[in-house]
């Protein structure tokens, strides 16, 4: 049986009378002991992140404390291990000092001293779990899961494509509405690639007037044209080794489009003004709102330009279409912004429930977090009452039952498709489970 968290002490000797005494002077200083006679078992019962401490005598038979402490920190290296000594083991319990004892104490010794010595390690071991803990945060955020957030099968199914081309030299198309998160996702395919420690070079093609794009893009050199007082490097040379994220790409200008098939093809450029090549190597990726494919077909892009951009092609779903993603996203945004505003987070009302359920979402993710902003100073979510559209009914019905299959699948998954199991954990009847199971498809 794994040792409860609310132990503190686990004191091992194998003298009755001595483990009793050692128990009572800790458990006077107001700690929560558990005694054992033998070391034999105990790592198994140790959970990783078990927050307490070991005190352990060094000559007991069978397992000795010598064998427990490198047992013990064989699973986990931080747990502080306090080792009892006699006199002839001093040597012995430095030796264990050097390979990671926390301490050791020499009998006889004071109740003061153990419960001293005690309290430093739970200090130490509690330091040691909030490390973890922050570790564990960073990780979760810089993780594909911590970032492109969502339980639906097309963001489920978004993660493992950027996550398979995410470390390869091809190209990407991005398209999506509005909102979707087509920046999040290049820099994803560009912090999880072997580019990641140079550039992430975004330039918005929409955003610039036509006569500075060139001058952008690809750079100049000083006295070019009027007003270029001294060179200036572009967009695509200072992406070089690292990734060049053209959003809203169907707006370049026909005429640029020419350009930038040609440094694609050729991996060189020249700036405005000079006759001299430069190598280039850059991964582009590439971001629409709009169909280029039916763009192309209007002679509205350029098609040797489209095929060049698409090799791999990643499809952002609208808000809308993944209802099930609302409340973990306004979950998300709504933390993000309690910790900006240094606010606690409010409680979810269910008219706020409602509204977010049934709206349209014709901002999609970046309308979703301003609501959560909103919410998150104590405002009303939506400005208007009745600023969701749409067939609101439905919406909710459909998004109620997007939000239980999600929930069904969790926990199938996790009792490993144990219907008895799954049915306790949901405190659900399993004729109903099963009911469910089959209504929605899923598998177990």
């Amino acid at each position: 049986m794994t040792i409860d968290n609310q132990i503190q002490v686990v004191l091992i000797d194998d003298d009755p009378h001595l483990r009793q005494a050692l128990c009572q002077t800790l458990d006077l200083a107001g700690l929560k002991v558990l005694t054992l006679g033998e070391a034999q078992g105990l790592t198994a019962r140790l959970s990783r992140d078990w927050p307490g401490v070991v005190v352990s005598d060094i000559r007991m038979p069978g397992m000795d404390g010598l064998e427990l402490l490198k047992e013990l920190h064989a699973q986990d290296p931080e747990l502080p291990v306090l080792l009892i000594t006699g006199h002839g083991d001093i040597s012995m319990a430095v030796g264990a000092m050097r390979n990671g004892a926390y301490d050791f104490m020499e009998k006889p010794f004071s109740p003061e001293r153990l419960v001293d010595v005690a309290r430093r390690a739970l200090e130490q071991r509690g330091l040691a779990r909030e490390v973890w803990s922050l570790r564990r945060q960073l990780a979760e955020r810089d993780s594909l899961e911590g970032r492109i957030i969502g339980r639906s099968p097309a963001m489920q199914n978004l993660r493992e494509l950027i996550a398979n081309v995410a470390d390869t030299s091809a190209n990407v198309l991005i398209e999506g509405e509005t909102g979707t998160g087509k920046e999040l996702v290049a820099r994803c395919l560009h912090d999880f690639s072997r580019r990641h420690s140079h550039q992430f070079v975004a330039l918005n093609c929409g955003g610039l007037p036509e006569n500075l794009f060139e001058s952008e893009i690809f750079g100049h050199e000083a006295n070019a044209f009027t007003g270029a007082g001294k060179r200036r490097i572009g967009k695509i040379e200072h992406a070089h080794e690292g990734t060049l994220f053209l959003d809203e790409v169907e707006s370049m200008p026909m005429n640029l489009q020419i350009k930038l098939l040609r440094v694609l093809q050729e991996r060189t450029l020249e700036r405005l003004g000079s006759n001299q090549s430069v190598a280039v190597d850059c991964r582009v990726i590439a971001a629409t709102k709009s169909d280029l494919d039916d763009l192309s077909r209007a002679n509205q892009f350029r098609s040797d330009l489209y095929y060049r951009l698409n090799v791999v092609t990643l499809e952002l779903p609208p808000l809308r279409e993944r209802r099930e993603d609302i409340l973990q996203l306004f979950e998300h945004f709504l933390q993000q912004s309690s910790l900006r505003f240094d606010r606690t987070a409010p409680d979810l009302d269910n008219q706020t429930l409602s509204s977010l359920m049934s709206h349209d979402w014709p901002g999609n993710v970046r309308e979703l977090r301003n609501v959560a902003e909103r919410f998150a100073l104590g405002l009303p979510a939506f400005k208007k009452s009745g600023a969701s559209s749409g067939n609101h009914g439905l919406a909710f019905t459909e998004a109620v039952e997007a939000f239980e299959r999600n929930l069904l699948n969790d926990a199938l998954q996790r009792s490993g498709g144990n219907l008895t199991q799954a049915s306790q954990e949901l405190g659900m009847a399993k004729t109903t489970l099963f009911d469910k199971v089959k209504k929605y498809g899923l598998s177990h």
